[in-house]
């Protein structure tokens, strides 16, 4: 209802039509899964947290002054790299320990932080406490009441005060320098403080406490004495902030699926990785190095791997819009018991069985072969054969920005290759490309390096609909922009002039989609159609609450095949 209006003159009013032009989403955020050097910081393990840059990566799961990289060459590291090499963003980033199951615990001493003299001899070593395990749960680091991680203070302090029932005449303890007190803190939080505290172990209790006596009692850290001999103030730790860093998780062997697959409800693994919204690519590549250590059977891979096509496939109530990038275990089916064999003896051949007895299929997964080479730092710095996900999700990306979600990624140069675990020719890729498994090629003799020569998913191959990653994932994008961008429709008046105004809205989108050359067609009425009206919308479903709108579009595909037909040609015949 307007306002009255008593004096004559001019008024303004802004009116809310409620109809808001849609955006399209962002389809290139990627989920990454595996094991990482270290997690500090504000990063927890078995958690997503998000990383925009490789620095920032080092900073979150890289130990101080590292490469990131690990000494039992986890791909993790390998695939985030190759993704900001690529083109890539910001990403996902789930750690799911720093050493493989089964591996030794360190012990204490090597894990410790160490604590100098100011004549920088060895003084005090800290250690953080672990919980104890309850039932199957394993016993995580522990950490601040806040998260993140803790830190020991050392500051200057003195001898204990004399006590209020001393005798008048006595004198109160000598302060030698000697004294300190320790802090626990949680960022800003101090969650325990110790004061008068000294290296002598015999020292009266009137004056003072030994420092290991002292700390028996914190619930956070547990305190070694490694000084040497000599007097108690040679032997005190300089004064500082020190870090505590957290024991190496080491899971069991058994515990590594369950690790690796998370839970929803925590939103940890794999399942924590679906739980953010706006992830829409996900790889696991250190699945493959589980694999290849024996900590997981062939049919324990599959398993991993048809969960998370499950996941991409599922996406209730909104529309499916993740794609899971599968990657080939080296494995000659059927041969050596399926156990794990060096990614160069793997052959085409064997990848089909290999996709044959996985048996599974998914417009919303996609594969690469063979595996690459990249430079690695640790190792003496001889390269490694990695799985290629973490760089085809970033080649994927580039092309996003470069071209548009329309275009294949494809007869394109991944960066950061040095080499391939197999180098496949033509003929080869004859019997790989109708079953839906992609090319990494090496065009030498063309003098065009390395390029990723094949775009499909890994649908069923007679279903020609669903064939390529570009048509999948430029439908996803539709579907999801138009359920993010229509969202002010939900409870408005149900009646014409609803229908034209989401029929203008959508409309509109997609008209700019066929201007950028996603859709094809001649003209905007080729290229798609939006139909919303009272054939749709009957008496029936308006009393159910219900507004139905049709979308039909034309994606354009890729030139996959070229054809020149060549002929001899006279003129004048």
């Amino acid at each position: 209802m307007p306002l009255d209006y008593f004096a004559p003159g001019v008024y303004v009013e802004e009116v809310d039509r409620g109809s808001r032009p849609i955006a399209g989403v962002s389809m290139s955020v990627a989920g990454f899964v595996g094991f990482t050097e270290d997690v500090r910081g504000d990063a927890e393990l078995f958690k997503p947290m998000m990383v925009t840059n490789w620095s920032q990566y080092l900073e979150l799961f890289g130990k101080p002054g590292s490469d990131g990289f690990t000494d039992f060459d986890a791909y993790l590291p390998f695939a985030v790299q190759g993704w900001f090499l690529n083109g890539g963003g910001r990403c996902w980033v789930v750690s799911i320990g720093t050493k493989l199951p089964g591996s030794p615990a360190p012990v204490e001493s090597e894990v410790a932080t160490k604590m100098l003299t100011s004549g920088g001899k060895p003084s005090l070593q800290f250690n953080l406490k672990l919980p104890e395990a309850e039932g199957d749960a394993p016993a995580l680091p522990a950490s601040g009441q806040t998260g993140g991680r803790l830190a020991v203070s050392i500051i200057d302090s003195e001898p204990k005060p004399l006590a209020e029932d001393a005798p008048e005449d006595a004198e109160p303890p000598l302060n030698t320098g000697e004294f300190f007190s320790v802090i626990v803190r949680n960022g800003d939080e101090v969650l325990e403080r110790y004061d008068n505290l000294t290296m002598n172990a015999e020292v009266e209790t009137a004056v003072a406490e030994y420092v290991e006596t002292a700390l028996e009692s914190s619930e956070f850290i547990k305190i070694a004495n490694i000084s040497q001999t000599g007097q108690a103030l040679s032997r005190r730790p300089v004064n500082g902030s020190y870090e505590i860093a957290p024991p190496p998780y080491v899971a069991k062997e058994e515990h590594m699926a369950r690790d690796m697959q998370g839970a929803r409800s925590d939103r940890t693994g794999l399942q924590g990785i679906f739980e953010v919204d706006e992830v829409s690519m996900v790889a696991c590549p250190d699945l493959m190095r589980v694999y290849q250590d024996g900590l997981m059977d062939l049919d324990q891979v599959h398993g991993i791997m048809e969960m998370m096509l499950s996941m991409c496939e599922n996406s209730f109530p909104g529309p499916a819009y993740r794609m899971a990038l599968i990657d080939p275990p080296p494995v000659k089916p059927a041969k050596n018991d399926n156990n794990a064999v060096a990614p160069e003896q793997k052959k085409p051949q064997d990848l089909i069985n290999w996709l044959r007895e996985f048996n599974r299929r998914s417009m919303f997964g996609a594969t690469y072969y063979p595996w690459i080479k990249v430079a690695n730092p640790r190792n003496g710095g001889k390269p490694i054969m990695v799985p290629p996900s973490g760089h085809m999700m970033g080649l994927w990306c580039r092309t996003d920005e470069s071209r548009g979600i329309f275009k294949a990624p494809a007869n394109d140069t991944p960066r950061g290759v040095l080499g391939l675990a197999y180098e496949t020719n033509m003929r080869e890729q004859e019997l790989l490309n109708p079953v839906g498994i992609n090319c990494i090629r090496n065009f030498v003799s063309y003098n065009r390096g390395f390029k990723v020569w094949g775009a499909r998913t890994l649908v069923e191959p007679d279903n020609v609909q669903w064939r390529y990653i570009s048509v999948r994932r430029l439908l996803s994008y539709i579907e999801k922009s138009i359920e993010i961008g229509t969202q002010w429709v939900v409870f408005e008046p149900n009646d014409q002039d609803l229908w034209a105004r989401v029929t203008r809205t959508v409309s509109n989108f997609l008209e700019q989609l066929w201007r950028e050359g996603a859709l094809f067609g001649g003209s905007a009425g080729e290229a798609f159609f939006v139909k919303c009206d009272g054939e749709l919308n009957t008496q029936e479903t308006m009393m159910l609450g219900r507004l139905y709108v049709e979308v039909g579009v034309c994606p354009v595909r890729p030139a996959e095949f070229v054809i020149f037909r060549i002929g001899q040609w006279a003129p004048g015949q």
